[in-house]
């Protein structure tokens, strides 16, 4: 791949990165921002991380993430933003600088699945406040001057869930990739490593 691939019709790259959990995701955006600051001495990125070590094994999976992520690209910088992502891509995009969200799974659950327990009469202020978050995100990110590649998950393909809040989850997610596929100028579905070109 060469550097063109970072514009698309005289526009930077908005790509959205779609696929299972271990399809490869994260590697091809991280292969991705390799590849970005290799072309230009002159060229930065930084990696948008939503995930939450809210347990003893998220937090070796988040360690090791960042482990990987430092000896693969030394030089792409992390920004903890569970819940900011929105605001992070209006303050840090730039046309010299890409930008890596990983990931939008982790972003919806800290906004429709928050640790803390919630009341049921708080429910559908949740519920505003992410439909807010997600309007402005989807904003920011046709506003966006610089390249921005999206790591999400693919969930949709499998069982039906049982419970209501999961069944919802599914939904939100789904609804969130289709907004973020429709502003994005290309798709790549992920599955055993390998990217499918889908726009």
């Amino acid at each position: 791949m060469d550097a063109s691939i970072f514009q698309v019709d005289g526009a930077p790259l908005k790509l959205l990165l779609l696929g299972g959990q271990k399809s490869g995701k994260s590697r091809q955006a991280e292969l991705l921002a390799r590849q970005w600051l290799q072309a230009d001495a002159g060229r930065s990125a930084s990696l948008v991380a939503t995930g939450t070590a809210y347990d003893a094994e998220m937090q070796e999976r988040i360690a090791r993430h960042q482990r990987d992520r430092l000896a693969r690209v030394p030089q792409l910088a992390t920004l903890e933003a569970p819940r900011e992502v929105a605001q992070q891509l209006q303050a840090i995009s730039r046309p010299e600088h890409l930008l890596v969200v990983d990931c939008l799974t982790l972003w919806l659950t800290n906004w429709l699945m928050p640790i803390a327990p919630v009341e049921p009469e708080q429910a559908p202020s949740l519920l505003e406040d992410w439909q807010a978050q997600c309007n402005a995100f989807i904003a920011a990110l046709q506003t966006a001057p610089g390249p921005v590649i999206l790591v999400s998950n693919e969930i949709g393909l499998g069982v039906i869930p049982m419970g209501r809040e999961v069944r919802a989850f599914v939904d939100a997610l789904g609804l969130l990739n289709q907004q973020a596929a429709a502003v994005c100028n290309r798709v790549q579905l992920m599955a055993a490593g390998l990217p499918l070109q889908m726009k």
